[in-house]
């Protein structure tokens, strides 16, 4: 039976992570941030709007950018990045008993700059006039165009979903929010240009610091506890949804912001549809399990996934498969450098298969061959942009991503092996360190909980 709240509550609290509600790093951190955003707009100015206060009775959360260049969570937030001028304004209103009511620091609402480190501060209300006074006919305004992202959320995805969905839509066409706001400075504004500075963020959350490593590893890290405890508590005869609710309550307790993205858990037929999510089956003896799940920790995403039998003990084709997939990852890992390219990497493993005799023209070896997995940036967002990466480029320090190995052997059974990635000066390091990944040790370790 899955063990008690209280239990896995006072097994966390001995690793648990501390939860900051306002300025996630040093204020200098984010000071380099908008600095070299600046360097890109000598000409202009930067908008960035945070996120508005939910419309139901949610927690509000900060969009990534506003807590990337700012790192306040206060609703409705503007930031300027100035590029002429080399300086910066944060614009907002709060008031004190309202910030108490969502644990934001007092000393953040009576005395903004010296808590974020930002220039100039205005109330909200100031916006429009102090735009309208700032703006030059030559003052280029950047803003970006594509759609800010909430926990959770990755920003090219929720334009895609809103496109087919919203502004396609025949009964509806609205804009996305941000695109709205482009439309507007452009009527209010006719004499000054209207761009897009979303490529010069992209490029900017891209490599990260080391602060932004250490909060990466930390919700790496809780996300192992969270893997290790569902499973430990996985047995033929229970519910996939019990399970959810076990990785979901390991992440909240741990001091996870919240889930990086749905928890994935997928068994038997559900294996064919890659982000399953439904958890609607009863475990059977049988079963091959999947799950894909990462916590958030100061709106900083992991992904992690693991692969192991209902039963505890592997077949031999859950065997064969899995170990093809450990061996793929030992190839990946043991080239994880600077200066190496993933199309490099997925060459050497298409040379390894072909030693062992593989047709590597099979579909089912296409990711693995491309660039060992089907890897992706992973920071603010699990799915992070990145501007103008290709697979030929050349691996660099402060590389954050997912070495992800996926394949099946039939229908209902396939692999997820996947860990979160840094490169570092000399190689690189799994964040996610710490699961029992071998066949040996994931049967010693579900045989002894």
């Amino acid at each position: 039976m899955i063990k008690s709240v209280f239990f896995l509550t006072l097994t966390l609290c001995l690793s648990v992570i501390e939860v900051k509600a306002q300025l996630i790093f040093e204020k200098d951190e984010y000071a380099y941030r908008r600095e070299k955003l600046m360097d890109n707009i000598p000409d202009g100015i930067a908008i960035i709007r945070g996120a508005s206060e939910p419309l139901g009775d949610t927690p509000f959360s900060q969009y990534n950018n506003m807590m990337y260049f700012a790192g306040v969570e206060i609703p409705d937030a503007i930031l300027i990045v100035d590029g002429e001028r080399r300086e910066s304004a944060l614009f907002f209103t709060i008031s004190e008993q309202y910030a108490e009511g969502e644990n934001i620091p007092l000393d953040l609402v009576r005395e903004p700059v010296k808590v974020t480190g930002i220039e100039n501060y205005f109330p909200y209300e100031d916006f429009s006039e102090t735009l309208k006074d700032r703006l030059k006919r030559s003052t280029v305004i950047y803003t970006p165009f594509s759609p800010e992202e909430y926990i959770g959320e990755n920003s090219m995805e929720k334009y895609n979903k809103f496109r087919r969905s919203v502004t396609e839509n025949e009964w509806d066409g609205r804009l996305t929010r941000e695109m709205q706001f482009v439309a507007v400075l452009n009527q209010r504004f006719p004499d000054n240009q209207v761009l897009n500075c979303t490529p010069f963020i992209w490029e900017l959350r891209k490599i990260k610091s080391k602060a932004e490593i250490d909060v990466l590893r930390q919700a790496a890290q809780l996300s192992v506890e969270a893997h290790k405890a569902v499973i430990r508590n996985t047995r033929p005869g229970v519910e996939e949804v019990k399970l959810a609710a076990l990785f979901q309550q390991v992440c909240m307790s741990g001091g996870a912001k919240g889930l990086a993205f749905g928890t994935i858990i997928m068994s038997d037929k559900n294996h064919a549809y890659g982000h399953y999510m439904q958890y609607d089956r009863t475990l059977q003896e049988e079963d091959f399990i999947i799950l894909d799940g990462g916590a958030n920790v100061g709106y900083y995403a992991s992904d992690v996934s693991t692969t192991f039998p209902a039963s505890g003990k592997f077949t031999e084709t859950q065997r064969e498969i899995y170990e093809l997939g450990l061996f793929i990852r030992e190839i990946c890992q043991s080239l994880y450098r600077p200066g190496i390219s993933l199309t490099e990497i997925g060459a050497v493993v298409k040379g390894e298969l072909e030693k062992l005799g593989f047709d590597t023209t099979d579909p089912r070896f296409k990711l693995w061959i491309r660039d060992g997995g089907f890897n992706h940036s992973i920071g603010m967002a699990v799915h992070d942009r990145m501007l103008d990466f290709d697979r030929g480029e050349p691996l660099k320090p402060g590389f954050v991503f997912a070495c992800d190995i996926m394949g099946k052997a039939d229908e209902v059974t396939g692999i997820r092996i996947e860990d979160t990635v840094v490169i570092t000066e000399d190689g690189f390091e799994i964040l996610s360190a710490g699961l029992p990944r071998t066949i040996d040790e994931i049967e010693a370790f579900m045989k002894n909980n």
